[in-house]
């Protein structure tokens, strides 16, 4: 292999990783981050758990949001955690479980 595609393969692999944690499969329906909570209750059905998590100010300070977590799972050993910051999805992670 030539050494001036290593750099680009390397971006490749990085871009494909940062893209893994934006989008969650649930059946045959995928959810994004920026969804709404409405959108992922539909598609996803009721998580196991809800924990509000408590608020958040925008960035102008003007207004507050509230911060859930929401608990998937176990889907083969591993459960997923969405964090919803006024209603919309904004961080998806996936834990193995014990």
């Amino acid at each position: 292999m030539n050494i001036k595609w290593l750099p680009a393969l390397l971006l490749t692999f990085a871009a494909g990783h940062a893209s893994a944690s934006d989008t969650l499969r649930c059946g045959s329906q995928l959810i994004s981050l920026g969804d709404r909570a409405s959108e992922v209750l539909q598609k996803c059905g009721e998580p196991i758990s809800r924990d509000a998590l408590g608020y958040k100010r925008s960035a102008n300070r003007r207004e507050e949001f509230q911060v859930e977590e929401w608990t998937y799972g176990p889907s083969n050993g591993m459960y997923q955690y969405l964090r919803f910051e006024g209603n919309r999805l904004r961080q998806i992670n996936s834990k193995r479980g014990n």
